[in-house]
């Protein structure tokens, strides 16, 4: 195996963060196990005091992949400073977009279906829904296919 790329140095006050971590019941099992690799690959303690591993003794010893121990020693590493706290608590996704019906844009858009549809109109069609959305400031643009799922979700039947 390589010589480690990415070294692991954890002070003092970050090494008993992780134990706490490590040792909680109130974590996931993920950032658990992120925790216990960090301690594990601990460049500042010698192996005989449970630090200072590579990925595979590693590995082995916590029953997980050498893989999952590299790429988190790898992020540790380009996190800079205090990596213990960046790395194991899971991130936000940066690229989720948000819903345009949240619990009461749908509550609205439910209780629109079920009322009688405008004047000239046998019922609601999708692109009415959308048009009567829009004019009421429940959204500012939404999908026919977002209200058609929406209301498909809901189960609603009209007859």
């Amino acid at each position: 195996m390589p010589a480690k790329v990415h070294h692991i140095r954890l002070s003092a006050e970050e090494r008993q963060a992780l134990e706490k971590v490590s040792a909680s019941n109130h974590k996931s099992a993920r950032e658990k196990t992120r925790a216990r690799i960090l301690l594990l690959c601990d460049s500042n303690l010698p192996f005989e005091e449970g630090g200072s591993r590579n990925d595979t003794q590693v590995a082995k010893e916590l029953t997980c992949s050498p893989n999952t121990v590299y790429a988190l020693r790898r992020r540790a590493g380009e996190a800079g400073e205090h990596p213990a706290t960046r790395v194991v608590v899971r991130q936000e996704q940066s690229k989720r977009v948000a819903r345009k019906l949240d619990g009461a844009g749908e509550a609205h858009l439910v209780a629109l279906v079920c009322s009688a549809p405008p004047n000239g109109f046998a019922r609601w069609t999708l692109r009415l829904v959308r048009e009567r959305l829009i004019e009421l400031e429940i959204v500012d643009a939404i999908a026919k296919e977002t209200i058609r799922q929406t209301l498909k979700k809901t189960r609603l039947s009209l007859g």
